[in-house]
């Protein structure tokens, strides 16, 4: 894989111009062609003593007009270019020129005609705005202008957020050129940069100054008027539908956000870019590539070498399919997107170059430099020796972040060095095994040394799974529209075992998140298989997992692995299903776990699954989240806090039964939990009581409340709290009131009665000594 020139310049108009200004040292700082790469534009700075300017020019020396533009500051300087398809002829397109004032030409290039203007269009409404970023959203523009306060001594706090993102369609018919009507999507913010993907706008800051606003990204969705907060440094934070005009201001946007961002790092941005599958390119300071992708997720694709980037640095960025193309101090770094993986590096002779299209060619890059037009493949010839298995490398990357983790030496841990290296033994014997076992089937592999033969004996089975699931996964791929679900669940089921075996780190943890969200029934059904749910005959839920399944299900995971970008424990997925599926197997599941936990768990206090929240807590907390609350959720709640037998709960549950006024509940819980503990039986007639004392709906169950007095209290303890919870009336009392639901004595006095009545505790003490038959008791015998 070779750089291959395939122009010299020449085929261009005026082509001897271009080389010339190219080899004279005057870079362009933007470069920009057409879709199908017939045409070429140059924006370039002012260097005295020439002047800004922009140049078209185009290839095949196609006769027609020239497009040159320049301007002499302080004149309105140019804020964009951009291609938009024209829907009258199929393929074409038109060139808008936006300059910062907010005037637009629309110009149109016709064969042997050449470049002609179609229409001038003002795109701001305010004529003190100032354009200062733009692109192209579908059939809209979308850009960043500036509106100047009136006031010329305003506050500075609020000069930062004089700006504001608008859109507005652009329509080439016929009949012209035909601007929409402007639609704001964020006022009062700050100055952003707007990037725009096929589906998406991101919005990413410019300035530094204020602290909190330069520590996320914002990122529009049109379709839905939804924007979605993010940070790369925490991923998905918040969401936001915008209703109305009203809801787009930016504070309120950030309002309930402010707290969590100001906790984030401040975005380290050197370069950023849109990739063709809609995500945005980050390039930070230190030489990080990473994408955001457009739900705010973000992923670390590659570390580019060299250390920290100065400031002045270009770094060029373009995608390729799924090949990301990066140029760096005169480096060619091909990566692919997906792995992380270095495909190729080539050092260039040239400093600076600019990525040109490829007309439709995803396994082609075209460069542009001082001496002509490069052409850079990567597609691997059909005859080329087999490559090696995407899992080989999937072994070699996981032992360098295995062995990067441990290692004291700051030095970066690389694939390469780990094949090269000869340190490691482990990763190098496992892939020798891979390829052997992969390979075997479609041409004879050599034979393997006699430790790694042993070894294979021992990985046969782990082997015939993993080939089994890989092919179960072509089968997917393949399979017609009608039996792809029954495949899935197959394939669900076998990825939830077999990360249920493994350790659940964040990977994995995000890894089954994913899957329970996008195949719910089949994750659920793959769910009850590896815990072995059934009903018994009695009824009751059981379960037959192993203790290594139990503790993965179990295991809560650090605060600061959970929810950055919205991931949920095992248990949390495992309780949403069942709330979806099974939802009156809920308290039972529940049940089972703090069952495990206190017969098996070996830890003890804040260590074990429930020492940092409860597990009813925990399925209370998936309860909470659910879109819609209804009677069946109160119920819920009430099983779920019931189950779990811990005396805040049942008290909990008590107050919740006494709100809903289910007077038959709240003595049948009564009844049967103060059998539980002396503590939590006062706790519960000491309740009732103060409800007994407010009205007269626990009088048809007195008789079956009394019983439960405790023995410690006494009729002056009863009175007292009686009197404490009647409730307040505004008349003066009467003797004899017409009130029917009015305490009286009467209501008292089977309880008084019974207390008086019982044997007091000092009484119990003394008991056996009253009841002898003479006092004192005799001498006992002297021992001699």
């Amino acid at each position: 894989m070779k750089l291959r020139q395939v122009s010299d310049l020449s085929d261009f108009s005026r082509g001897h111009w271009l080389r010339e200004l190219l080899c004279r040292g005057e870079e362009p700082s933007h470069v920009q062609s057409s879709p199908d790469g017939q045409h070429l534009l140059l924006l370039q700075k002012s260097r005295p003593p020439t002047l800004p300017r922009v140049v078209a020019f185009q290839r095949h020396s196609i006769a027609g007009a020239d497009l040159e533009r320049s301007w002499q500051p302080p004149q309105p300087a140019l804020v964009g270019l951009l291609f938009l398809r024209s829907p009258v002829v199929l393929g074409s397109w038109v060139l808008a020129m936006v300059w910062e004032h907010g005037r637009t030409e629309v110009w149109h290039f016709v064969v042997a005609v050449g470049w002609q203007l179609l229409q001038t269009l003002e795109l701001c409404q305010g004529a003190r705005a100032r354009v200062v970023s733009v692109c192209s959203q579908g059939a809209s523009l979308v850009w960043c202008e500036e509106r100047p306060p009136l006031g010329a001594h305003s506050d500075m706090s609020k000069c930062a957020f004089r700006f504001c993102v608008c859109a507005r369609s652009l329509e080439v018919g016929e009949q012209g050129v035909r601007l929409g009507t402007v639609r704001i999507i964020l006022h009062n913010s700050p100055e952003y940069q707007v990037l725009a993907s096929p589906q998406h706008v991101f919005l990413v800051p410019v300035s530094a100054g204020f602290a909190t606003t330069s520590r996320f990204l914002l990122i529009w969705h049109p379709e839905k008027a939804e924007f979605t907060i993010t940070a790369p440094s925490a991923g998905f934070i918040h969401s936001k539908v915008l209703r109305s005009s009203s809801e787009s201001d930016f504070r309120k946007l950030l309002l309930g956000s402010v707290g969590i961002l100001s906790c984030f790092a401040p975005l380290d941005i050197h370069t950023c870019t849109v990739s063709n599958t809609g995500g945005l390119l980050l390039v930070s300071t230190k030489g990080s590539v990473s994408i955001v992708e457009p739900d705010g997720t973000q992923r670390h694709i590659f570390d580019l070498e060299g250390g920290p980037l100065a400031q002045g640095s270009p770094v060029q960025l373009k995608t390729f399919g799924s090949i990301l193309a990066c140029v760096l101090a005169g480096v060619l770094y091909l990566v692919d997107q997906n792995s992380g993986r270095l495909v190729e590096r080539e050092v260039l002779s040239m400093k600076q170059v600019h990525f040109l299209e490829s007309q439709g060619e995803e396994d082609n890059i075209q460069l542009l430099s001082q001496t002509g037009i490069y052409s850079f493949s990567f597609s691997k010839p059909e005859d080329s020796s087999r490559p090696e298995p995407c899992v080989v490398e999937m072994v070699f990357e996981e032992a360098c972040r295995y062995y990067q983790r441990r290692s004291l030496s700051s030095s970066k841990l690389t694939v390469e060095k780990l094949k090269k290296g000869g340190t490691f033994q482990a990763p190098v014997v496992l892939a020798a095994i891979l390829q052997h076992s992969l390979h075997q089937k479609q041409k004879p592999a050599r034979g393997l040394q006699d430790t790694y033969a042993k070894l294979l004996s021992t990985m046969s089975l782990e082997l015939q799974s993993y080939m089994s699931l890989e092919l179960l996964k072509a089968c997917v791929v393949c399979a017609p529209e009608s039996e792809v679900e029954s495949y899935c669940k197959e394939l669900v089921e076998q990825e939830v075992s077999r990360i249920l075996q493994s350790d659940m780190d964040k990977d994995n943890l995000a890894y089954l998140n994913s899957v329970f969200a996008s195949f719910p029934k089949a994750a659920w059904k793959a769910t009850r298989s590896c815990l072995q749910l059934q009903q018994n005959g009695d009824g009751r839920l059981v379960a037959r997992a192993t203790p290594e399944v139990w503790k993965k299900v179990l295991c809560q995971p650090q605060l600061e692995e959970v929810g950055q970008n919205g991931m949920a424990p095992l248990f949390e997925l495992i309780c949403a299903s069942f709330l979806r599926f099974k939802p009156k197997w809920l308290p039972s599941f529940v049940e089972l776990t703090q069952q495990y936990v206190s017969s098996s768990w070996s830890y003890s206090g804040k260590e074990g699954p429930e020492g940092r929240v409860p597990l009813y807590k925990r399925a209370l907390g998936v309860l909470a989240r659910k879109n819609r609350h209804g009677e069946a959720d109160d119920e819920m709640e009430l099983e779920l806090l019931l189950c779990s037998k811990r005396p805040k709960a049942v008290l909990q549950a008590l107050h919740l039964l006494i709100r809903l006024k289910q007077w038959q509940r709240v003595v049948e819980v009564a009844e049967k939990f103060s059998k539980l503990s002396p503590l939590l039986n006062k706790e519960i007639f000491v309740t009732l009581l103060a409800e007994f004392a407010q009205h007269r709906e626990l009088d048809p169950y007195l008789h079956r409340l009394w019983p439960l007095c405790p023995a410690e209290l006494t009729a002056s303890d009863i009175l007292t709290m009686v009197l404490q919870h009647l409730p307040h009336s505004q008349e003066d009392p009467v003797p004899f009131s017409s009130e029917e639901n009015q305490l009286t004595v009467g209501l008292l006095k089977p309880l008084l009665q019974g207390v008086v009545q019982r044997p007091s505790v000092q009484d119990e003490m003394y008991s056996d000594a009253l009841q002898s038959t003479t006092f004192p008791p005799p001498t006992p015998p002297r021992e001699h």
